[in-house]
């Protein structure tokens, strides 16, 4: 580790710190419908979208009719997209001739990008058509973050609200996320990326002759559109298969910065969205400092296991001065790529601008345990806060335990059903990544998937159910996923990690928005401080620690201490 590695990390921290607040400010404004600076202009079509699908966004809905909305919103949007993706080798805008994609392999794409995973079981670049990359993924890299963003700003109702009968309205929460923040902001981004390098354009492929008299294939097409809203609303769905380690998708260092920022920067800002719903701002900073402490340290394990170099190198005297640069890129370095891949996977995105799969041990096994934990450190748009805020419930809940007394959350009190709605929301994830990780352990059909034996090849099994689960989508790499058994099983392990875990999340914003605050008094928990900092983080390791250790220890913890037996033997 170098201090210069250091330098950059803490300046992204700092970035990131002073964009939280007000991008927090406006977006609260954006979802409760108040008036900012784009409302004259945005305003009359917002209003036009409702007269257009009959929708009055003053009429409240309940937790049930919210979650019906959104269930309703996502089976239209998997017919739309599956029928695409099968069609697209007789539908226009594809100059490469694009064949159809195979069934398993639309079905798991379909469900992957509603869910706002993103895994891709193919090379976007061979497999998709230009209109199937512009109107069906990019369509539903929108969709699908913008209905994060809705369902988190449904649970903050919930604490908010009080004695209150519905959690907001689906159809305008959709509307107002898409038209006043993914929309303007992307099209920024957009031309940013194309000042940075990225193609923009709808041209065929360019076929280029190279010095050696070889002849290369140069893909291009609408890759800026794409990008940013793949990186704004922490999607991952590239439109290269090497997503952001591709020079065309992340060309400088600059674009490594704003790509890195814009992932988190949603997922923050809705932790001040949060603190000021609840009349409280420093409740929505103590959310973001716990996020902060396994962020940090994560960044650190990824860090030091990267710049330490590989000790089977070192053994037979290879210079490990640069750290592990195996599936890297030199242009980033050690500290940049350890980074990125904590940020990706602690956000819901799959983006990469390395190789997890070349990571050494400990250091691929921190993105793991990002995804493993439901993505909670920052987060995907809105999963990320929910995910919190279902962890805080629980750490109050135990709080009051110790203590005898009825356990309260920002003044809400915490009961019998609220908790068993949490852990049916928490437990979906270990259920869906454990159970399919068994059963690819010990099927012949899954156990044709991984490319490595021994602890290697399981961790590419439980990073893959891990990452589809936790609706991230980023790869270990060396896993053959584009097969029947894969295809079907994460596609269920996506749904499994996404809906399993909302329905009964909005069943407790629900309950919460229904009940009276109680007032404070000298036996209130407080949830604003270190105190809880500690008690949240701490209820997220054991709880972790309890479903998941047992996996990590067949997995990179045992191919760790393989690897120092190889180095010293």
């Amino acid at each position: 580790m170098t201090f210069n590695g250091w330098v950059q990390i803490a300046l992204y921290v700092a970035i990131l710190l002073v964009l939280t607040r007000p991008l927090g400010g406006y977006l609260g404004r954006v979802m409760e419908g108040q008036r900012t600076f784009m409302s004259p202009v945005l305003a009359p079509i917002e209003r036009g979208f409702y007269r257009l699908a009959g929708v009055d966004p003053r009429k409240d809905q309940s937790w049930w009719v919210y979650c019906r909305a959104m269930l309703i919103f996502h089976i239209a949007g998997f017919v739309l997209l599956y029928l695409l993706l099968r069609l697209q080798s007789i539908l226009p805008s594809n100059p490469q001739d694009m064949a159809a994609v195979a069934p398993d392999l639309s079905f798991n794409t379909a469900i992957s990008f509603l869910t706002n995973t993103n895994w891709q079981n193919y090379g976007g670049e061979s497999t998709m058509s230009y209109l199937s990359q512009m109107t069906g993924l990019t369509v539903q890299n929108f969709l699908s973050a913008a209905t994060g963003i809705a369902l988190a700003m449904a649970f903050i109702r919930g604490f908010a609200r009080t004695g209150a009968k519905g959690i907001g309205n689906f159809w305008a929460d959709i509307v107002r996320v898409t038209l006043y923040v993914l929309l303007p902001f992307c099209i920024v981004l957009t031309l940013f990326y194309v000042w940075q390098g990225v193609p923009q354009n709808l041209g065929a492929y360019v076929e280029a002759t190279t010095l050696e008299g070889g002849k290369q294939t140069i893909a291009q097409g609408p890759v800026a559109s794409q990008l940013a809203i793949k990186m704004l609303g922490t999607n991952g769905g590239g439109f290269f298969n090497a997503n952001s380690a591709h020079p065309y998708e992340n060309p400088t260092a600059l674009s490594n910065l704003v790509q890195m920022l814009t992932i988190f920067a949603i997922g923050a800002a809705l932790t001040n969205v949060f603190g000021r719903a609840v009349g409280a701002e420093r409740q929505g900073w103590a959310l973001l400092a716990a996020m902060g402490v396994l962020f940090v340290a994560g960044v650190f394990v990824a860090y030091w296991a990267e710049a330490g170099g590989n000790p089977l190198l070192a053994a037979v005297g290879m210079d490990n001065a640069m750290g592990n640069m195996e599936g890297k890129e030199v242009r980033f370095g050690a500290p940049l790529s350890a980074l990125f891949a904590v940020i990706t996977t602690a956000a819901s995105c799959g983006a990469v601008n390395s190789m997890h799969d070349s990571f050494m041990p400990l250091g691929g096994m921190i993105p793991l345990i990002n995804i493993l934990l439901g993505e909670i450190i920052i987060g995907g748009v809105g999963a990320g806060l929910y995910g919190m805020l279902l962890f805080a419930v629980l750490a109050i809940f135990l709080a009051g335990l110790m203590v005898g007394r009825t356990p309260e959350y920002v003044g809400k009190k915490i009961e019998a059903r609220d908790v068993k709605f949490t852990m049916l929301a928490i437990l979906c994830l270990p259920l869906a990544i454990l159970g399919f990780t068994a059963l690819a352990a010990v099927l012949p059909a899954g156990l044709a998937g991984p490319a490595n034996v021994g602890p290697h090849g399981f961790s590419e099994i439980l990073y893959a159910f891990a990452s589809a689960a936790g609706n991230n989508g980023s790869a270990f790499a060396g896993l053959t996923g584009n097969t029947l058994f894969y295809n079907t099983t994460l596609a269920v392990g996506m749904m499994v990690g996404r809906f399993a875990l909302i329905v009964p999340m909005l069943a407790v914003a629900g309950s919460l928005a229904a009940k009276r605050k109680s007032a404070v008094s000298l036996g209130t928990f407080p949830t604003d401080g270190p105190l809880f900092v500690g008690l949240l983080v701490g209820a997220i390791l054991i709880v972790g620690g309890l479903t998941f250790l047992p996996a990590l220890a067949l997995g990179p913890i045992a191919e760790h201490f393989a690897m120092l037996a190889g180095a010293l033997f």
